[in-house]
């Protein structure tokens, strides 16, 4: 019952932030881009011209439901990382992912008590909590899965927090590649959502059991 409560609060988690995202962004007078905006832009409390790391005018009339937003799904990744056990092997290695893929839910709830525009500082920490450690942890849970989550499976996951890692460096040193800032930094930020969605989605879907 316990992954099954995990795995439904990772679901619920993502598919809330996903919501909100939409219902955010739509608030705004002038267009949201994805490649131009930060995701964290939807929860800045002032009407600004913000003019690092790109310039770019934010006023999000909706801010209070985003960084809410935030929090839920925060505490609900580091309530699907604690009660998730069955899904992952005994040893370090699955420690580890769990404790990190917690450390992104912490990141999440950070971001969304301190916006960027008021609190800078606790806000940069919560977003490398959630792309330096999070996305470390997704490289590792490949490992620490259980084997009896299907390989291919195991094996995407190593990938996509390598991706999310190297994406991170790529938008610390302004190389978008073309995606645009806000287009790299989510490729950065969102692998551990689509894993934790896709993992819950299995995880409701299977038959209880541990290795």
């Amino acid at each position: 019952m316990k992954e099954r409560i995990g795995c439904a609060a990772w679901i619920a988690g993502v598919v809330q932030f996903s919501a909100v995202h939409g219902i955010v962004q739509s608030a705004w007078a002038e267009p949201y881009s994805w490649a131009h905006n930060n995701i964290s832009d939807l929860g800045n409390a002032l009407c600004a011209l913000q003019r690092e790391p790109e310039p770019r005018f934010i006023c999000s009339p909706e801010h209070g439901l985003m960084n809410g937003s935030f929090v839920v799904l925060g505490v609900l990744l580091a309530v699907g990382a604690a009660l998730t056990g069955p899904l992952w092997r005994r040893g370090a290695v699955a420690v580890t992912a769990r404790v990190l893929v917690a450390s992104a839910g912490l990141g999440f709830v950070l971001a969304g008590l301190a916006p960027s525009d008021t609190a800078e500082n606790l806000h940069v920490l919560g977003a490398l909590l959630i792309m330096g450690l999070g996305n470390t942890g997704l490289a590792l849970a490949g490992g620490g899965l259980s084997r009896q989550l299907p390989a291919a499976l195991r094996r995407a996951t190593t990938l996509l927090g390598l991706v999310a890692l190297a994406a991170l460096v790529l938008f610390l040193s302004r190389h978008y590649l073309g995606l645009g800032m806000g287009g790299m930094e989510r490729v950065a930020a969102l692998p551990v959502l689509l894993w934790a969605l896709t993992v819950g989605a299995y995880g409701l879907g299977r038959r209880p059991a541990s290795e």
